[in-house]
């Protein structure tokens, strides 16, 4: 097909299945080649790249004054009749050239729009290159000739292969489907296809393939039953075609024979729009396909062009003038006149050339789902506007050698190719045309879905896109209005492991792919909050693990609180002890002039009952969190008063035996040795000794981790061990010198002899401590402070019910023996 012009225009197109090479003899002069099979929508496309010149010619802003025209050959889907055409495009073969003296002049064609299949791009991209004769390609989509190097002037405005790959890939991570099959043709497409898969699933998607097979091209009985096999044992749900439509059609005949159903299909551009696969038979199995497809548009006015299609009715039979005519014979299934010998015979149609073309059932009007057909004529308008660039150039000012333009009489094919890498342009449809350094157009593509209506028909519909920006990347957009052909209405699950939940991890299971794990807990103390984690990750020191392992939570702290029940009976108890003392105090103060409260040094029962009473609020500070001030005060007060209560008792012990005993052994004159100054310095410097004891042990708050992992157990650390232990012996020694002394003064004569009580006092004080120094030494945390508290508390209540016990008693009950004469009355008789 041709249209002379200013400037031509190349162009290949499938318009026939296939062709048959005459034989040669070498005997005769070989006759022309025939192609036979027609192809509707490699016409229409042809069709489609002639009204893309004319819609050039007729825009007065674009190229003006500038007419295009075309050269469009047939490659009959087969490479050496491909190749022949694209030799005869650039050097003119078929055409009268006419060169000046200086052999200057414009090339033939100055692009070449096509071709079809990557197979017949790649040859004669790689001759094109030799002489950078541009060339627009329209539908191959082989990642290899992304290559500059290899192919330097070669362009396209369908996305390539690794980025069909991408789309898949991302249409897989969207749904979760992690474990899918693979099925490729076996040539370059499918094998690339396969390359792309193996290197990017895992670390794109985070998926793998359950299997890799290849269709055959022949039929193969054997081998497609093998391979559905396969399919069937597969728990794969999702399987990926990346073949072509001859391949599709025998794999399908054999899963139809064994109904495997419940499969979702991904197809590849090569047949996600294929209408012979479409059918009442092959849609239970096929519906619901997503598939990847070339990008729709629109072009206004091609229909009406496409109207005007009419054959030739004095036409010479040649191949290039009756192209129209063979698509009107195949339209209407005519044949014009002269026909073949026997075609009238035998019930065949004439073609008259006034059939309506509105009437056939072709698709060949059928506009509403432009996809190569926009892609050729974007290639037109890509190389239009790279030339319209070029003649707008100012001498002076252009790009090349000394800032020289090109000018349609020098006007050479290379240059055209350093404006095509910069042309930019948007369609009437919205879509942006330029290339990138790769010569690969904008990436787009659409998602398409398979549906399959109640009444049996079907309908492919757009349910998304999958495009490159430049500023966000990758991005898919998917609908929701997806036919799914499942009773569920949703997406199958497709996974060969479900996701491990957070709290566990990945364990990978020997011999099958990193798809196929196990789901192992995390240990105490670590975490994982990732699905499918492959380890666990331990918490930080003052953090545990949940019970879900799923994340770290503070430890819960451990001490004795004045909110818990046991705090709670200390804290009464302390309270309780400091009240009695209190109203013990308070009831000698008030009977201070009498007898029984005079009679055995009333100075040192109140030191004593203040000293009982800093003992009853001890307990208060081994309550409550453990700080820095409470942790050195306690052990303080606690040594402190205890020492002062004891050297209380123990000077109290000293006077009686003063009393009794000092004047059988040493005469009256030593009893100065044990007045009330005496008592008063025997107490300090006993307590003295204690506090210089305490210094050397500077207790600190300390959090303790080794008792529990999951806890936090606030404690007092002593500093020194050596100096709190000497502090306890100590009080031990003199509690001790106390009992004894005390028991040697049972038997004085007195009708109220303290001794006696002084002695069973000492004698709870000692069992209790002596208890608990094994139950302090076997408890923990808080535990051990409840033990000491109740030690401080079991002591003070001893010393406090049997030193003043009695004495209240008398003084409240029985007031007629607080008498100085009920005192001494056995001394009297």
């Amino acid at each position: 097909m041709h249209k002379t012009g200013d400037v031509m225009l190349g162009g290949l197109f499938q318009v026939h299945f296939f062709s048959i090479f005459p034989e040669l003899s070498f005997t005769k002069e070989p006759q022309q080649l025939t192609c036979h099979g027609f192809d509707i929508l490699g016409f229409r496309q042809a069709q489609t790249m002639i009204f893309a010149i004319d819609e050039v010619n007729r825009n007065s802003k674009l190229l003006p004054n500038v007419t295009l025209g075309y050269s469009l050959y047939d490659n009959c889907l087969t490479l050496g009749v491909g190749f022949r055409a694209a030799l005869a495009l650039i050097s003119g073969q078929e055409e009268q050239i006419i060169l000046n003296e200086t052999c200057e002049g414009s090339p033939p064609v100055l692009g070449v729009v096509g071709d079809y299949f990557s197979t017949c791009s790649i040859a004669i991209s790689t001759i094109l290159g030799l002489y950078r004769v541009p060339m627009v390609s329209y539908f191959p989509t082989w990642a290899c000739q992304s290559d500059r190097q290899k192919f330097p002037s070669f362009f396209r405005t369908i996305p390539s292969d690794a980025f069909q790959v991408r789309a898949m890939i991302q249409i897989l991570k969207h749904f979760g489907w992690t474990w899918a099959g693979l099925l490729i043709s076996d040539d370059d497409y499918g094998l690339h296809a396969a390359r792309s898969f193996h290197s990017d699933l895992g670390v794109s998607g985070g998926g793998c393939l359950a299997y890799l097979e290849a269709l055959p091209w022949e039929k193969d009985l054997i081998e497609f039953q093998r391979i559905v096999d396969v399919m069937k044992k597969s728990t794969a749900r999702v399987v990926i075609v990346f073949a072509h439509e001859g391949q599709i059609i025998n794999l399908m005949e054999e899963v139809v024979r064994q109904n495997l159903t419940g499969l979702q299909w991904l197809a590849s551009g090569a047949w996600s729009t294929a209408a012979v696969l479409q059918t009442s038979d092959l849609m239970p199995f096929l519906g619901g396909t997503l598939g990847i497809a070339i990008h729709r548009g629109e072009i206004p006015g091609l229909r009406d062009f496409l109207l005007q299609t009419h054959p030739e009715l004095q036409h010479d039979n040649s191949y290039g003038n009756n192209m129209v005519n063979q698509f009107w014979e195949f339209t209407f299934q005519c044949r014009f006149a002269p026909t073949p010998s026997g075609w009238v015979e035998n019930g065949g149609k004439v073609c008259s050339g006034g059939e309506d073309i509105e009437t056939a059932e072709t698709g060949f009007l059928d506009v509403s789902d432009l996809r190569s057909e926009y892609n050729v004529y974007k290639a037109v308008y890509a190389l239009a506007y790279a030339l319209d660039e070029m003649l707008k150039c100012e001498p002076g000012k252009g790009p090349f050698s000394k800032k020289s333009c090109a000018t349609l009489q020098t006007l050479e094919p290379w240059q055209l190719v350093y404006y095509l890498e910069k042309v930019n342009f948007t369609t009437s449809f919205g879509d942006q045309v330029s290339f990138d350094e790769n010569g690969d157009a904008l990436q787009i593509y659409d998602i398409i879905n398979w549906l399959w209506l109640p009444d049996g028909q079907t309908k492919v519909q757009n349910v998304g896109v999958f495009k490159m920006s430049a500023f966000n990347g990758v991005q898919l957009t998917l609908g929701d209005k997806i036919f799914w052909n499942f009773e569920s209405k949703k997406p199958p699950k497709s996974v060969c492991s479900n996701n491990c939940p957070p709290g566990t991890r990945v364990v990978r299971k020997k011999g099958e792919p990193d798809c196929c794990f196990d789901c192992i807990p995390c240990s105490e103390g670590t975490i994982s909050n990732n699905s499918n984690s492959l380890e666990c990750f331990g918490c930080p020191e003052d953090f545990w693990s949940s019970p879900q392992r799923d994340l770290c939570v503070p430890k819960k702290t451990e001490f004795l609180s004045y909110e818990e029940p046991l705090g709670i009976c200390l804290t009464t108890a302390s309270l309780l002890g400091t009240f009695i003392c209190t109203v013990v105090l308070g009831v000698f103060i008030y009977h201070r002039r009498t007898p029984i409260v005079r009679a055995n040094n009333a100075e040192l029962n109140f030191n004593l009952l203040l000293s009982l009473k800093l003992c009853f609020l001890c307990p208060l500070l081994f309550i409550g969190r453990p700080r820095l001030w409470t942790c050195q005060v306690r052990h303080v007060a606690f040594g402190i008063s205890f020492v002062l209560c004891v050297s209380c008792i123990l000077a109290k012990t000293m006077s009686v035996l003063a009393v009794f005993k000092a004047p059988k052994l040493a005469g009256g004159a030593r009893l100065k040795w044990f007045g009330v100054s005496q008592q008063r310095g025997t107490i300090l410097v006993l307590t003295s000794i204690q506090a210089a004891l305490l210094v050397s042990a500077s207790p600190s708050p300390q959090k303790n981790t080794k008792y529990h992992n999951d806890k936090i157990v606030y404690e007092c650390v002593v500093g020194s061990i050596v100096g709190f232990s000497v502090s306890l012996g100590y009080i031990g020694i003199l509690a001790i010198l106390t009992f004894v002394l005390a028991f040697m003064a049972r038997n004085l004569p007195d009708n109220f002899n303290e001794a006696k009580l002084i002695t069973f006092t000492m004698l709870i004080f000692c069992a209790v401590w002596v208890a608990f120094v094994p139950a302090h030494v076997n408890s923990q945390g808080k535990y051990a402070d409840a033990v000491e508290v109740f030690a401080i508390l079991a002591s003070s209540f001893g010393l406090l019910v049997v030193m003043f016990g009695p004495k209240c008693c008398i003084i409240l009950l029985r007031p007629e023996r607080n008498t100085k004469k009920a005192i001494m009355g056995r001394g009297a008789e």
